[in-house]
């Protein structure tokens, strides 16, 4: 997802901003759709994660110009406002010229994401298939109880492993406490539904991180 350099200054870009977090953005909410202001809160987290994301990413280095004023002669490279350069990781570790580092960085970042997006999708098509009839307890719901909201998860790191920030560290937790205080808001509202059959199941199937060695 990264854009070419413009020169030696490869920021500025608010086009490639708008259109890799719109991108984004469009895609969950074609699988998440908020209801309840609550749900439209919570959302609310994930955009401003993606959109503080991208812009540093494109737009604006907020971290790099705060991390290299502050450091000024010692920051570790001596331009680090080429897209290479403004790796936080690739950086702190020596490795900003290293095109097999940038290689395998990009792999891990985005086999992190396809696979959120991948479970994102399996968990809405299990809750589309049974229009709310049964409990859904089957597929990756049998791993955990929110699919939906552990692919979301994996997203939001994968994007952070591709472009860390000062924002965006601060910001990941935060939208993982929100999504996890409507995820058991939710609970509560899918017992009321379906009783003693969702108490079972939740003893058994943990909420976000499926069990080493599988549900027993």
């Amino acid at each position: 997802m990264h854009g070419e350099e413009l020169g030696n200054y490869a920021y500025g870009m608010w086009t490639a901003v708008a259109f890799n977090a719109l991108l984004i953005i469009f895609f969950v909410m074609s699988y998440i759709v908020p209801k309840k202001n609550v749900e439209w809160r919570s959302m609310g987290a994930f955009i401003g994660f993606i959109v503080a994301l991208f812009t540093e990413m494109y737009g604006f280095p907020l971290t790099i110009y705060l991390l290299s004023s502050w450091m000024g002669q010692s920051y570790p490279v001596l331009n680090p406002f080429t897209h290479n350069h403004g790796h936080l990781l690739l950086v702190l570790f020596g490795l900003a010229d290293s095109a097999l580092a940038m290689t395998i960085l990009h792999i891990v970042s985005n086999g992190i994401m396809l696979f959120g997006f991948y479970i994102i999708y399996k968990g809405w098509m299990l809750i589309f298939d049974s229009k709310g009839k049964e409990l859904v307890t089957k597929g990756v719901y049998s791993h955990v109880r929110h699919p939906q909201y552990s692919g979301l998860f994996l997203i939001t790191l994968g994007l952070f492993i591709q472009w860390p920030s000062l924002t965006t560290l601060i910001m990941w937790p935060i939208l993982m406490f929100t999504y996890y205080r409507l995820a058991m808001r939710e609970e509560k509202d899918v017992e009321s539904i379906f009783g003693k059959q969702y108490e079972v199941y939740r003893k058994k199937v943990p909420a976000f991180i499926p069990k080493w060695g599988g549900v027993k």
